[in-house]
């Protein structure tokens, strides 16, 4: 690093060409800064160097000096030679450093690519018709472009085991494996559990758990994002849908409040399967195995499709104007949910103001990992504090509002998201009360409640979260909603259209934006658009002395083997 703390700058010479590239950074990383490729297939950025594969060999060479006075050495024109390496150089296990020399595009890195491809695919299956990993393979790309286009080989190939079990979750098709031991890197330098490894030696060697264990950790799915071949596959996905049909959305993980990044695969409206999205202020490139099931929800059995007036189905106009005239009881309290993205929160906040009433809210609390998992299970309970609809950490029991009950103070609900029955909440206080309930989903509350209104899940709108570092992150649309469902600020808006007795148009995410951030001073001059898709860090130091239930720090970084990587502030 430079004294002025940006990253110093050196001179690189690649095949010939001068280029400035990052002091120290690894070559692998560093070329492709300047659009240029090192093939490889071991390395990989948040995992220790192994140098299995030898893909990436290239031919490397420093400007030479004189070993008893340090001049230069000189060619017959005046250049300082360049002393090359007499053999080749991995590039995944070298730096970037001043006055460095490579080739790339030599004859001799061509002809050392050429045999590492033709020696990988010695024993590899010649089955990409139905491979996962088609489409998405980095076997199948880095064979077009850099292998010999024919193969050699007459004999017949070993055969390995196949839909071999690893775990619940992981199946394995070994004669695809390419022995690169990104797996069992991953498992051991980052889940913390060491299970794989590989038996048996030469064209034999075969990846198998240890006796007695099994991948079952909840990472274990990530073995298969980082696979870069089909040896490693989705029991769940497996044999599901070809990739290059699926449509991609970046989204953020609505498991906890650690908010980790992902990609939403979609095709016609169906989700098939969750993947991590590299952010490394969040998640490296990493997520739970837990958090890949939530699209499930999507189609439950127990999803609301249709307003219902006292548990019978309605038209969402008369389920609204129901709905309304309950809520102007004066004798009225909400029970928000950290489910809600900030813009939706930012409408209930508004009702609240109105109504002149306290929002309450439920904290939803599990055992942390110290990964990727948190004790707060809710993706948005920050943003509940920047809208000023709480202003402590919420409690796992609504004493308070049960209290108000029991004094006559509250006859009316409106519950977003929730369910009541894990307040703490006597369950017979509640049968007399009227509830409006807004969710995706049945429950206990949706029961009980006078007017349901059905809302969408993750998936089906766009939004931002805050997660527990207070980054500010959005989510966009995976998949179009049920047939006659509308986006929660619709309905919010509407509510509150109707409460207050003045017309609110209802708004776009983006014209929500521009009030949200002239009313919230952490959000000043953001607009929706302009939230990238790492997130912004936001301004945090009116929370500092609330203490919320995580573990202050995330070890999921790999820069000093096992790194603990404090990305909580102190709060």
């Amino acid at each position: 690093m430079s004294q002025n703390g940006t990253q110093e700058l050196v001179p690189v010479n690649i095949d010939g060409q001068e280029f400035n590239l990052p002091k120290g950074m690894n070559l692998v990383e560093a070329v492709n800064t300047v659009g240029k490729e090192i093939p490889h297939y071991c390395y990989h950025p948040k995992l220790s160097v192994a140098g299995n594969c030898r893909m990436c060999l290239i031919d490397m060479g420093m400007p030479m000096r004189d070993r008893a006075t340090g001049d230069a050495i000189l060619d017959e024109n005046g250049v300082q030679k360049i002393g090359w390496m007499p053999k080749p150089a991995i590039a995944c296990n070298s730096n970037v450093s001043p006055g460095l020399h490579i080739k790339l595009e030599s004859e001799t890195v061509k002809d050392y690519r050429n045999g590492i491809m033709e020696f990988l695919l010695v024993n590899h299956p010649l089955d990409c018709p139905i491979c996962d990993q088609a489409g998405e393979c980095r076997l199948q790309e880095f064979s077009a472009d850099y292998g010999r286009g024919y193969s050699r080989f007459i004999e017949d190939k070993n055969v390995k085991p196949k839909r071999t079990k690893l775990g619940e979750r992981v199946t394995l098709d070994d004669e695809r494996c390419i022995l690169c031991s990104r797996c069992v890197r991953f498992s051991s330098e980052i889940a913390g559990e060491d299970v794989l490894g590989f038996v048996d030696r030469g064209s034999y060697s075969t990846l198998t758990c240890y006796p007695g264990k099994s991948l079952d950790h909840n990472y274990s799915l990530n073995t298969v994002d980082i696979c870069p071949v089909g040896a490693l596959t989705s029991t769940d996905f497996r044999f599901k849908m070809r990739v290059w049909f699926l449509k991609e959305a970046n989204s953020i993980c609505s498991e906890s409040s650690v908010g980790s990044n992902t990609v939403v695969s979609s095709r016609e409206g169906k989700i098939y399967r969750i993947t991590p999205r590299r952010n490394d202020a969040v998640n490296d490139t990493w997520m739970t195995d837990s958090a890949r099931e939530l699209y499930k929800q999507v189609e439950e059995d127990t999803r609301l499709l249709s307003p219902q007036i006292l548990q019978k189905e309605a038209s969402l106009d008369d389920a609204l104007s129901q709905a309304i005239e309950i809520l102007k009881n004066d004798k009225l309290r909400m029970v928000g949910s950290s489910l809600s993205s900030v813009e939706e929160q930012f409408i209930l906040r508004k009702i609240a103001k109105i109504k002149e009433i306290e929002c309450y809210f439920l904290a939803h609390l599990g055992a942390e990992d110290g990964l990727l998992l948190s004790a707060d299970r809710r993706p948005n309970t920050r943003g509940a504090l920047l809208n000023d609809l709480i202003s402590d950490v919420p409690t796992s029991r609504l004493d308070r509002l049960e209290e108000e009950i029991k004094l006559g103070l509250v006859d009316t609900l409106l519950v977003i998201h929730e369910d009541l029955s894990l307040t703490g909440i006597d369950a017979e206080l509640l049968k007399d009360l009227k509830i409006v309930y807004l969710g995706t989903h049945t429950n206990s509350t949706s029961a009980l409640a006078s007017v349901n209104l059905p809302t969408l899940t993750v998936f089906e709108k766009k939004g931002s979260f805050v997660n527990q570092s207070f980054r500010l992150q959005k989510f966009n649309q995976a998949v179009p909603g049920p047939a006659g469902l509308f986006p929660d600020t619709l309905i919010l808006t509407k509510l509150l259209s109707g409460i207050s007795g003045e017309e609110f148009i209802s708004p776009t995410v983006d014209l929500i934006w521009e009030e949200l951030a002239a009313s919230t001073p952490e959000l000043n001059d953001i607009t929706f658009h302009s939230i990238g898709t790492d997130g912004i860090a936001l301004n945090a130091d009116r929370f500092r002395n609330l203490q919320f239930p995580e573990v202050k720090s995330l070890k999921f970084s790999i820069e000093d083997f096992r790194a603990t990587e404090d990305l909580v502030p102190a709060l």
